[in-house]
């Protein structure tokens, strides 16, 4: 009898854990336990003034509360944008005239197939936010030199955060880092 070549594990309602088997070089199976995930919309605001738009999220997992960009889980087929624009609103209250992508990366890929789709979003307009129950977010604006700083200091230790403001140094403002 056949192995199956991958058994869940748990089943969530943002994610689910399989264990898939990889062959090996000599012939054997190796067992790799894997979170799949949706994916997520990752968001840098800038506001006209070139302030960013960073929010303070407490995350459980690592009971902190860290400096982010704003983001989130695709819902069932969602187009990446579309959860780009409602997460934005929802965290932070802006609305964006001008949404644009920059980047898709993997968060973590060797334990998690999470894709992370990078929007720049320009051209903002205040207005209320829409938090989960039990979120705990606050934006706030900072200026690209104060950013800067922020990550020189550690002060940013979320991963797409890191991800989506160095991509926007590096590539698009056409500043120094």
């Amino acid at each position: 009898m056949r192995e199956p070549e991958s058994d869940t594990l748990f089943e969530g309602r943002l994610f689910s854990v399989v264990r898939r088997f990889q062959r090996t070089d000599g012939g054997g199976r190796r067992p790799r336990d894997i979170i799949r995930h949706p994916g997520a919309a990752v968001i840098l605001p800038i506001l006209d003034d070139e302030r960013i738009c960073l929010i303070e999220n407490y995350r459980i997992a690592v009971d902190e509360t860290l400096i982010e960009l704003p983001a989130g889980t695709l819902e069932p087929g969602e187009d990446p944008l579309q959860t780009a624009r409602r997460e934005l609103a929802e965290e932070t209250g802006y609305r964006a005239r001008s949404i644009r992508q920059l980047a898709v990366f993997y968060s973590s890929p060797g334990i998690l197939d999470e894709r992370m789709h990078l929007y720049a979003a320009n051209g903002l307009e205040p207005g209320a936010t829409a938090l989960e129950p039990g979120e705990k977010i606050r934006p706030i604006l900072k200026t690209w030199p104060e950013t800067l700083d922020m990550i020189r200091q550690g002060l940013i230790k979320d991963a797409k955060t890191l991800v989506g403001l160095l991509y926007y140094g590096s590539f698009e403002k056409n500043c120094n880092i």
